[in-house]
């Protein structure tokens, strides 16, 4: 089962590719997400970094602070994440005259978190000192970029944890990040309203 989870990820993964490949090859749209973005989170200490990828799909990853929570226990410290995100409101957002620069908008994605032993700072499951836990699984989220720089990102999901040394088990994903995008974001005249 836990071998069969990436695979279906990645079929997934490669399915939207493909099929916002053939749309975006057709030049009906231009571009709306960032080509890239640089985030350094204050609230939770740490620094993301999105990559656009197609229209309205990117990939991020990160190092920052984070909690893993799951029928074990809770595991607080560094960790390493990464999403594969599908942007579905940027049409709506775009007609209403709201801003999707910085790419303000909410999100579904494919989520991983890897929380490291050596950068543990609280937890109460019980295992060896040198455990490791990934997280895989969906999140649903929303993120919005002001035109000072500044980003809120609020993910909720849940999935799978994987436990190096101590028992996996199935669990909830909540974060929450306060941060600043240093990178140049695209102004509102590039976006245009679909008749």
């Amino acid at each position: 089962m836990t071998k069969i989870l990436p695979i279906v990820l990645s079929l997934f993964c490669l399915q939207l590719c493909l099929a916002q490949f053939s749309f975006e090859e057709k030049g009906k749209k231009p571009k709306q997400v960032e080509a890239a973005q640089l985030t350094f989170n204050l609230l939770m200490p740490g620094v993301d970094f999105e990559l656009g990828l197609f229209k309205n799909q990117t990939v991020s990853g990160g190092l920052g602070f984070g909690l893993a929570t799951y029928n074990e226990g809770y595991l607080f410290g560094g960790a390493v994440n990464t999403r594969y995100r599908y942007y579905h409101n940027f049409k709506r957002r775009i007609q209403m005259d709201k801003e999707i620069a910085g790419n303000s908008g909410n999100y579904f994605a494919a989520a991983q978190a890897i929380y490291f032993s050596q950068l543990r700072v609280l937890t109460n499951i019980d295992g060896p000192n040198d455990f490791n836990i990934g997280f895989y699984g969906f999140v649903y989220g929303l993120q919005r970029t002001t035109e000072k720089g500044f980003k809120i990102n609020a993910e909720l999901g849940a999935g799978y944890y994987r436990g190096d040394g101590v028992p996996s088990g199935v669990g909830p994903m909540f974060s929450f990040k306060f941060g600043w995008v240093p990178t140049k974001r695209k102004s509102k005249s590039v976006y245009w309203k679909e008749d």
